[in-house]
Order: C-alpha cells, then sequence, then structure tokens
C-alpha cells in the first residue's frame, strides 16, 4: 500500500499538516507509521480526512465525528449515525435559516444605496434589528 508523508498527504487533503497532528492528537486519526522520524499515512488516510472535513462542514463537533469513526460497525455504527444526523437536521435548518435572514440583510443594505451607516434607516432602532 502506497503511504504518504504529512506534507504530501496535507497538500491532497487540502488541510495544514499542523491540523493533521491535531487530529492524530484527539484521536480523529490513528498515530501516523513513523519512518526516519518523520510521519508516513496510508494513502486511505485522505478518504478518512475528507469524511472529517465533510462532518464538519455539516456542523458536527470533533467528539460527535470522534464518536462516528470509532463505533464499531458490529455494535451499531449506523443506527448511531442515524441518531447523530436525525439530531444535527434541526441545527443545520436554523443554521439555514439565520444564514437566509442575513443574506437578506446585507443584500438590502446593498439596494439601499445610502453607504453610510450612521445615517441609514435599514439600521435605525425598529428596523433591520427587529427582523433579524
Amino acid at each position: 500500500m502506497r503511504e504518504l508523508g504529512i506534507g504530501d498527504l496535507a497538500r491532497q487533503a487540502r488541510i495544514r499538516p499542523s491540523a493533521l497532528r491535531y487530529y492524530e492528537s484527539i484521536g480523529l486519526l490513528p498515530a501516523a507509521r513513523r519512518v526516519g522520524g518523520r510521519r508516513v499515512y496510508p494513502a486511505g488516510t485522505v478518504r478518512q480526512i475528507a469524511l472529517i472535513k465533510m462532518a464538519q462542514r455539516a456542523r458536527f463537533t470533533l467528539a460527535e465525528i470522534h464518536q462516528l469513526l470509532h463505533t464499531d460497525p458490529d455494535r451499531g455504527a449506523t443506527r448511531q449515525w442515524r441518531a447523530l444526523a436525525a439530531r444535527k437536521i434541526p441545527e443545520l435548518d436554523e443554521f439555514i435559516q439565520e444564514t437566509q435572514t442575513l443574506r437578506n440583510a446585507v443584500a438590502d443594505c446593498l439596494a439601499c444605496g445610502c453607504m453610510n451607516f450612521d445615517s441609514c434607516q435599514l439600521l435605525s432602532p425598529g428596523t433591520a434589528e427587529d427582523n433579524a
């Protein structure tokens, strides 16, 4: 099996080497094998990192990701994933709503055209702030 040094892995996974070392230190990634004092990782680690990054973008905590990565498939990993995912959906819905509200506020400010925060009617009490 092909192995990657920490720099090569970091480039392929588009992540900093320090993040790889951190993931290793908290158990998200298994400890790298050492060759001549340098960390080397199996090529499949790129896929593990992709999963970690996707889970982070989905707003899973590192603790939740750790839990997912370390559940024995014979002990209900699928069931555990479903439970975590089901709890995450409402959080994502709320995040989407908050982001849409912020997007609309920025668009309203852009459309206002005043470009002066001191006199902007959208930022006056009882207007935009109440809608956010």
